[in-house]
């Protein structure tokens, strides 16, 4: 991992004055552990949700359940909820979301071992982007979250640019 991807997050939210909260499943807080590695991240960062089960999305994210039993847990329209849940549920600015399939159990034909869901939503729109990682439990944890806070720098640099 590149501490420099999440120190540069911390730049771009302070140039811009926002501040961030996090939703995660898949990852398990990974993302909010490489955040909160930043000295000084309390000015911009908020906090986090890990969500893992359906009921915990539903409580703490506002995920809806008809969202949740039409697509599941690892999907656009699901991620896109947390995104939008956790930045009501912590009043930020910015909330970035990320559902996915760890493995080595839980793929199907469909949704295969490594898929993952990245969310982001802001007061300019909301995107969500779809991978699937090759790798162990691990290593998708990982490229999940190198590639949330990938999602973030650039949906930062083209608000602060």
């Amino acid at each position: 991992m590149d501490p420099s991807l999440e120190v540069y997050v911390g730049k771009l939210l302070r140039a811009a004055g926002l501040r961030l909260a996090v939703a995660e499943s898949c990852t398990g807080g990974l993302i909010s552990h490489r955040i909160t590695n930043v000295p000084g991240s309390s000015s911009y960062f908020l906090g986090a949700v890990v969500a893992y089960d359906y009921s915990a999305k539903e409580r703490l994210l506002s995920v809806r359940r008809a969202t949740l039993e039409a697509y599941g847990a690892v999907s656009e329209e699901t991620v896109l909820e947390m995104a939008r849940g956790v930045c009501l549920a912590l009043g930020a600015d910015v909330g970035l979301s990320v559902s996915g399939i760890a493995g080595p159990g839980g793929g199907t034909p469909e949704k295969p071992v490594g898929l993952t869901w990245i969310g982001l939503h802001s007061p300019w729109g909301e995107r969500a982007h779809k991978y699937v990682w090759l790798g162990d439990r691990l290593a998708v944890k990982e490229q999940s979250s190198e590639q949330a806070l990938q999602v973030l720098v650039e949906f930062l640099e083209s608000v602060v640019r």
